[in-house]
């Protein structure tokens, strides 16, 4: 991937609700032709999605970045779900047993592995 897609790749994942590609090669300091191209390699990536967008009459896309799944290997040790996920407590990471007793599961699943 180029600097400039990743680059375009950073803002279009920093507009949660996405961003106007009218709007994404104005950010980039680019044309709107080399814009195009840039979208369409990282559509083609499958990293984001294009919506036909209107407004005013004038036709647009709106670009958002796809999510990707989470592999659950990294939120599973010991066959326990990472802790903090849903937790309401107030906590320090540093300080919180259950997260250090769920890295602890981590480390002895690596370590036996």
């Amino acid at each position: 991937m180029t600097e400039q897609e990743e680059e375009a790749l950073h803002i279009i994942q920093t507009h949660r609700q996405g961003i106007l590609q009218s709007e994404l090669w104005k950010e980039l300091n680019i044309d709107s032709r080399k814009c195009s191209r840039i979208v369409k390699r990282l559509l083609d990536a499958g990293l984001i999605e294009r919506i036909e967008y209107r407004s005013d009459g004038i036709r647009t896309y709106l670009l958002r970045a796809k999510t990707r799944a989470i592999d659950p290997s990294l939120i599973l040790a010991g066959g326990e779900i990472l802790p903090c996920i849903g937790c309401e407590r107030e906590c320090v990471p540093e300080e919180c047993s259950l997260l250090l007793d769920w890295m602890y599961q981590l480390v002895l699943e690596e370590y036996q592995g």
